[in-house]
């Protein structure tokens, strides 16, 4: 496991869901090569999510090729029961919904007591002030700026939810991440408002792929100039 250690300069974290499948631990070599931060993971159960995507063996299968942080989001219902499964898989970084079950304070602290960072993660209609009583046993408050289950979607303007939520956090911490249509022209918006944490899937992968990883980089460092320049 690579703990990540806490500042609040810009990360850039593709989401490997819009990766090539059937190359995974090729694309997070790449994406790392190209000069990400972390390493994303939209772990969806047709559940709680109109989505399935993968679970802890797909974890444990990339994290050898990933060198540096895994962040793994858990967008299932209910989770407390997988979440041994996924810190033994290699989560750096272990999300789970404010609205994915009735007793976050256990989540959070299941998530603690196995060792991964701990995240929670709130949908677009979910106001910050539903984790005020939580944000002590946080390391990562992952603000949804799309409504979570596919890649590809349209950003959701968050930046109010964003600023509050960096006056609740305070001097603590807790990272601040924004997950849904993360592009050069948006990433400004929720840097500027306090976000530190990017995940992009498509604007990260458009254009590129194994055989040709450049655009990678060229798409995240124009994500990431973006958001600096809007940080001050």
């Amino acid at each position: 496991m690579t703990a990540p250690t806490f500042d609040r300069s810009i990360k850039i974290a593709p989401s490997i869901l819009s990766a090539d499948f059937a190359n995974f631990g090729k694309e997070c070599e790449a994406i790392e090569a190209e000069g990400c931060d972390w390493v994303h993971v939209d772990v969806m159960d047709g559940h709680f999510v109109p989505n399935i995507t993968f679970g802890p063996a797909t974890c444990k299968a990339i994290r050898p090729h990933i060198k540096g942080v895994m962040d793994v989001h858990l967008m299932i219902a209910p989770c407390d029961q997988y979440l041994p499964a996924f810190a033994e898989a290699g989560a750096d970084v272990l999300t789970v919904h404010a609205e994915a079950g009735p007793h976050l304070d256990r989540s959070l602290q299941l998530i603690r007591d196995l060792g991964p960072k701990v995240g929670v993660a709130l949908n677009p209609s979910t106001p910050a002030e539903a984790i005020e009583h939580v944000l002590d046993r946080l390391d990562l408050v992952c603000v949804m700026t799309v409504n979570p289950g596919f890649g590809g979607q349209s950003f959701i303007d968050m930046t109010a939810k964003v600023r509050r939520l960096r006056e609740m956090i305070g001097d603590r911490p807790v990272h601040i991440e924004i997950d849904g249509g993360v592009t050069p022209a948006t990433a400004p918006l929720v840097a500027a408002a306090g976000a530190d944490v990017l995940v992009a899937g498509s604007a990260v992968f458009k254009g590129g792929s194994v055989s040709n990883p450049a655009p990678y980089g060229e798409n995240i460092r124009a994500i990431r100039a973006a958001a600096e320049a809007a940080q001050g």
